[in-house]
């Protein structure tokens, strides 16, 4: 597995649900069934669907290039792969500069980048503490840390402290931290997915990893794709919003699926690399738009850790697309960037389903 270890018991609950509305806005012609390939990997599932005519030879090519293409992120970036390329470096000497793969590379750059654009919300450091929260790949129990070791974790984060060689393609840990890619590398895997179907001539099509997902084209004849935003709620699974949307990539975090409770506190997987500690506040889910999924990945876990008016004054410096809900007063409240507004449109009404 890869990632947060997920529980059994929702690791087909979607941070997005996908919504085949298939008859809504539609022409009396009827539509072909779509090709849907499935399979797991990183401890969740994937979901790839073809709304085209395929050979059953084609889709066989194209069920092996996914799975391929899956395979090569998670060996490269797995946390619970023991001969992982990242626990590699992970157990690589501090200090050593370590050769890296230009892939892994590329997800560290990207990590850092996004690191410092949200003032430390993103962090990749924080895998001794994602772990000591029971998170990771460490068999730890569900409760409430040591303080006096939650801030031997917290000492040994930060991300000013993972150094990049671009010109050598190396990377080093100047402290004991624990570089955990489960905020980006998930994201990142769409994304090669992705480049691989269009370099196979693929156009139409809707990829989903455990709630990351892209789609390219239409999935009928001038009609996007229609993707369900859910309810911020463990209790049920329906879609709050409803998005049209093409060519694009959708990256949702929440507190709502990893989590458990502690005392009356919820403890969600989500780290605040400055606490230390799962976030604490009344913003339930982040939902990012964005040409990249692992740039729409990093920025979704960010601003989730920073609360609604933070999240939202970012991401309309950054002119992110975000759409953010939130709790309030036992009720959920929507909160739209400006830059969302923008490809929505006026029509919010029809266009998201309150």
């Amino acid at each position: 597995m890869m990632m947060q270890k997920m529980k059994q018991r929702w690791v087909y609950s979607l941070v997005l649900l996908l919504v085949f509305i298939l008859m809504a806005g539609c022409s009396s012609e009827p539509e072909k069934q779509p090709v849907r390939l499935q399979g797991q990997i990183f401890g969740t599932f994937w979901l790839a669907t073809f709304p085209d005519d395929w050979s059953a030879e084609q889709v066989k090519q194209l069920d092996a290039g996914i799975r391929r293409e899956l395979d090569k992120v998670n060996a490269s970036m797995s946390t619970y792969k023991k001969d992982s390329e990242l626990n590699q470096f992970n157990a690589a000497p501090l200090e050593q500069w370590v050769e890296l793969s230009p892939e892994l590379f590329e997800v560290l750059s990207l990590s850092q980048a996004i690191a410092r654009f949200s003032s430390g919300a993103f962090d990749v450091t924080v895998g001794g503490l994602v772990n000591l929260w029971n998170f990771g790949p460490e068999a730890r129990p569900e409760t409430i840390p040591d303080p006096e070791l939650l801030n031997q974790r917290l000492e040994q984060a930060g991300y000013q402290y993972l150094q990049l060689d671009a010109e050598r393609l190396q990377a080093r840990r100047m402290k004991d931290s624990y570089i955990d890619l489960s905020g980006i590398a998930k994201g990142y895997a769409v994304d090669q997915v992705a480049n691989w179907l269009k370099a196979q001539g693929v156009e139409n099509f809707l990829l989903n990893i455990g709630g990351d997902l892209i789609v390219s084209g239409e999935r009928h004849k001038d009609q996007p794709w229609r993707i369900g935003v859910e309810t911020p709620d463990e209790s049920m699974q329906v879609a709050h919003h409803i998005l049209p949307v093409s060519n694009v990539s959708v990256a949702t975090s929440g507190d709502y699926r990893n989590f458990y409770v502690v005392d009356g506190r919820r403890m969600s997987h989500t780290i605040n690399p400055k606490t230390g500690e799962p976030v604490d506040h009344h913003l339930a889910s982040v939902t990012v738009l964005h040409p990249s999924n692992a740039i729409a990945d990093a920025w979704a876990t960010a601003l989730m850790v920073m609360g609604a008016e933070s999240a939202l004054q970012l991401a309309n410096r950054e002119g992110l697309e975000v759409l953010l809900i939130s709790r309030e007063n036992d009720q959920w409240k929507s909160w739209l960037s400006e830059s969302m507004k923008q490809r929505l449109g006026s029509d919010l009404t029809v266009k998201i389903l309150r």
